[in-house]
């Protein structure tokens, strides 16, 4: 069966503080979105929330997106799944991802190395670890011996972050759904046709694998500020090699070219206006409630079924306009 079509919002918020991020989730479950998708890239920690939100909230599904796979084995991912599906049975899903070299190796000092192998056999460890079964496992680059838990009444599912060819056909073959970022909607044909091809070639039907994206969107009157916005928080991000690899693949090789050798002269300016506005519309969904609405309808025409918004901003007003355009009371899909 297809997967239904989804709002969700993605946390935490503009504040860094636990109680106005549950009060936020709180009022979002109120509002009608269908989901709550957290974001673990340092800061608070997304699994303690996640658990914090399964206990305060009864309706909302809750994700994670992303666990960077190389920060936390196997097994602390499957016992600390566990725990919060006790919490919020059929509620919530793990997400994992690589990450960025500038995570991984930066931040955390490891090795970002055989991401393929390190995905497919994390995702083989933790279906066994969830089901109860006593781990014996050798594989290119993870080992379990001895580990068992008690196996879990109501599944957790597993989604894979993606972005280019190999990865995508692998989440659609392992995980039960893949997550996309800050893509070019030109990319997103190709984008399916790979989530297709994944599914296939493992037996499975492609309609029932779930894509969940998030995105940068900002409902506003000026344009200009968010896309300038945009450049600043996400010019270091196409930066990187995984990031900047993706934006060639998905056919901007001259702005890639450009962000790369702008970030290694140390050039800043360089890098950021390398990403002209054409690519941030492409990127992003600015403009006005019903345009930016339009533009989801459109994505999820085009294959997408959990639209998680971001709010590119941190003004009152520009969070409120974007919360409310995407609430059950204001937008086609979330009326149901």
């Amino acid at each position: 069966m297809p997967p239904r079509l989804r709002t969700a919002i993605t946390l935490p918020g503009v504040s860094n503080t636990v109680a106005d991020t549950l009060a936020l989730g709180l009022r979002l479950e109120s509002a009608g979105y269908d989901d709550i998708w957290l974001a673990d890239a340092g800061g608070m920690d997304a699994l303690t929330l996640a658990a914090l939100l399964a206990q305060n909230t009864s309706r909302v599904r809750i994700g994670i997106a992303v666990v960077p796979a190389y920060t936390r084995t196997p097994a602390v991912l499957a016992s600390t799944a566990a725990t919060i599906a006790q919490l919020a049975p059929g509620r919530f899903v793990l997400g994992l991802g690589t990450s960025s070299h500038a995570i991984i190796e930066g931040w955390h000092g490891l090795r970002l190395e055989q991401p393929l192998a390190r995905m497919r056999e994390t995702v083989q460890l933790l279906r066994s670890m969830l089901a109860g079964e006593k781990t014996r496992f050798d594989g290119e680059t993870l080992r379990s011996h001895g580990y068992r838990q008690q196996p879990l009444g109501t599944p957790v599912p597993i989604y894979l972050a993606a972005l280019r060819p190999r990865m995508l056909e692998l989440a659609a073959a392992v995980a039960d759904g893949v997550i996309l970022n800050l893509f070019p909607r030109s990319a997103l044909p190709r984008i399916v046709e790979h989530v297709a091809r994944g599914a296939l070639a493992a037996g499975r039907d492609p309609a029932e694998v779930e894509v969940v994206c998030r995105h940068q969107v900002a409902v506003t009157d000026d344009p200009c500020a968010a896309r300038r916005l945009f450049r600043l928080l996400f010019a270091s991000y196409y930066a990187t090699p995984v990031y900047n690899q993706y934006l060639a693949w998905a056919g901007h090789e001259r702005a890639a070219r450009e962000i790369r050798e702008g970030w290694a002269a140390g050039d800043r300016e360089r890098t950021a206006h390398a990403i002209d506005d054409e690519l941030i519309d492409e990127i992003a969904i600015i403009g006005t409630r019903e345009q930016c609405q339009q533009r989801v309808l459109e994505l999820a025409a085009g294959g997408i079924h959990t639209h998680v918004v971001s709010c590119l901003g941190f003004e009152e007003a520009l969070l409120e306009a974007t919360y409310r355009a995407f609430d059950a009371r204001h937008f086609a899909f979330a009326r149901r």
